[in-house]
């Protein structure tokens, strides 16, 4: 019944804030309504198991949320506390981060200005015990909601570490951990500066701000905003970080919705930082939303080159209504357009496919729009960058290393039998240092299955669904022996790609955070091209006056 009460509480929400609809319409929400509760108690009463009415109810919920998009979603009372974290990047804990392999639970990262790394926590340690439970027994989202908690409260845990012969105890008093929106920012030559951007919780703007500041006062006379996989958040923050290079009263981007209260104008307010240095933004396929209308912002006033990946592609915004026994509901209730007037969403929800399937905006529907120099952007497609660079798929046998944790642990035996490395933008395995690592992996018995794996065993097993297995077996052992041939090989086919993140895992143990982002910088495609970019000024002007 309580479920009941908060479907109804959440669609008078909806009808409060839309156009006064036909008496018609009002009609057809409460019919729909009196069936759905008459449904709901009918198979509760009388299916043949038991149910669960909390879980079916959550999946009539998710149901009906998901044929609108997948953005408008349902939040219960005890999902609260972890949406709130992902909004404003705050939560009690330790300042630690931790990640699942297989049945263990290994610290990932951790951060030094919090009780973590101040009491001993380190990066490759498992965690063995928390409060005297075993994290074995666990999920991972069990266990990341027994490592956090109120601020103030104690956490023990008991952590086995390579180095040590026996778990290693330690205590730890929660804090209040807010989470960095610039993991990363530094100088990667004598006068590009780079900054990264992970999120956009609140004071992201100020974070991106004070980096610019001191990048400049070391010497930056280029700067690198690098958005790449970040998944967007607070819109005003973005509006603070085009702020930073674009002057005041300057718009940012417009939202419009079915109601008049989703349909805003925002535009810069303070004087910026500077409007003159050169500036590249890094984009991908994971960059997301107010990524979007950062890049699309600097793009569209002709403030800078994107570079990367076309992204992609939200321009649909969200707002969180409070509903009954502390739940909630986050809404799309606006799309949001770039300066020129783009709209950048590529998946049109609004118009489905008879089998419920969502088609992207067809080319021949998407309108040409022009930047502050006259250059043509396009809608419906997500940003696309001035300058393509592709970025290497990570291969199958990247993933099962990674996944698997022979990277992670790897790391942990190297940093064991060195006390010290090269300055992380130095730090480079030597190729013999490489080999020990093919040479361990596979004394562990290493195997996995590649995507060609999984494909040609699906076929297999179709073939002989259809009978036809028989006559296609010699060609099926023929690509079989291929792939194994081929897999003999893959160490040295993707050596660069395995090197590297094994490289950043290493740094990870010796540098942190920093330390991880620093080795990367000298394989990145993305960070070269802009480099050379700012090499030539010339080019780097003609691409802007679109000449």
């Amino acid at each position: 019944m309580k479920k009941r009460y908060l479907l109804l509480a959440f669609v008078t929400s909806l009808a409060l804030v839309s156009f006064t609809p036909p008496a018609e319409r009002y009609f057809e929400i409460a019919k729909n309504l009196d069936i759905f509760a008459s449904l709901f108690k009918e198979v509760n009463a009388l299916y043949v198991d038991e149910v669960n009415p909390n879980q079916l109810m959550r999946v009539g919920i998710d149901a009906m949320l998901n044929s609108l998009d997948p953005y408008t979603n349902f939040i219960s009372e005890d999902e609260v506390e972890d949406y709130r974290t992902l909004n404003t990047g705050q939560y009690g804990g330790i300042g630690a981060l931790t990640r699942q392999i297989e049945h263990r639970t290994v610290v990932s990262m951790v951060y030094e200005a919090y009780p973590a790394y101040k009491n001993g926590l380190r990066v490759g340690d498992e965690i063995i015990k928390m409060n005297d439970i075993e994290l074995s027994k666990l999920s991972q989202d069990e266990a990341n909601q027994l490592m956090r908690g109120q601020v103030g409260t104690i956490v023990k845990l008991s952590v086995k570490r390579l180095s040590a012969d026996k778990l290693i105890d330690l205590e730890f008093k929660r804090e209040k951990i807010k989470v960095s929106n610039v993991p990363y920012f530094g100088m990667i030559t004598t006068t590009v500066g780079y900054v990264q951007l992970s999120d956009f919780t609140p004071d992201a703007g100020q974070e991106i701000k004070n980096a610019v500041v001191s990048l400049r006062e070391k010497g930056a006379k280029n700067i690198i905003l690098d958005l790449r996989g970040n998944p967007g958040g607070l819109l005003l923050e973005a509006v603070n970080i085009c702020n930073i290079f674009i002057p005041k009263g300057k718009k940012v981007v417009s939202t419009k919705g079915k109601v008049e209260d989703s349909n805003f104008v925002y535009e810069t307010k303070f004087n910026p930082i500077d409007t003159e240095i050169p500036l590249v933004v890094l984009i991908n396929r994971g960059s997301a939303s107010a990524s979007e209308i950062v890049a699309g912002t600097i793009q569209d006033y002709d403030r800078g080159i994107v570079i990367g990946e076309k992204s992609y592609g939200k321009g649909l915004v969200q707002v969180s209504r409070p509903l009954s026994y502390n739940s909630q509901v986050k809404i799309t209730t606006a799309k949001y357009y770039t300066p020129s007037g783009r709209c950048i969403q590529v998946l049109d929800y609004g118009h489905r496919r008879e089998d419920g399937s969502v088609g992207s905006i067809p080319d021949s529907l998407k309108r040409e729009f022009k930047t502050s120099n006259g250059r043509t952007v396009y809608d419906g497609g997500g940003i696309e960058p001035d300058i393509k660079v592709l970025s290497m798929e990570v291969s199958s046998l990247t993933q099962a290393l990674f996944l698997k944790g022979f990277i992670f642990d790897y790391a942990n035996l190297y940093a064991s039998k060195n006390v010290a490395i090269a300055k992380a933008d130095q730090f480079k395995l030597t190729d013999f240092e490489y080999q020990e690592f093919v040479t361990w992996v596979k004394s562990k018995n290493f195997k996995y299955q590649s995507s060609l794996d999984v494909q040609l065993a699906a076929l297999a097993t179709n073939s002989k669904k259809e009978r036809s297995y028989g006559d296609l077996k010699p060609q099926f052992e023929q690509i079989e022996q291929t792939l194994l041939e081929n897999k003999k090989n893959e160490f040295i086919t993707f050596k660069d790609q395995v090197k590297g993140i094994l490289e950043q895992e290493i740094a990870a143990r010796y540098y942190l955070e920093k330390g991880k982002a620093e080795v990367g910088f000298k394989s990145d495609a993305d960070i070269k091209e802009a480099i050379s970019l700012f090499a030539k000024p010339d080019q780097y002007a003609k691409i802007l006056q679109n000449k």
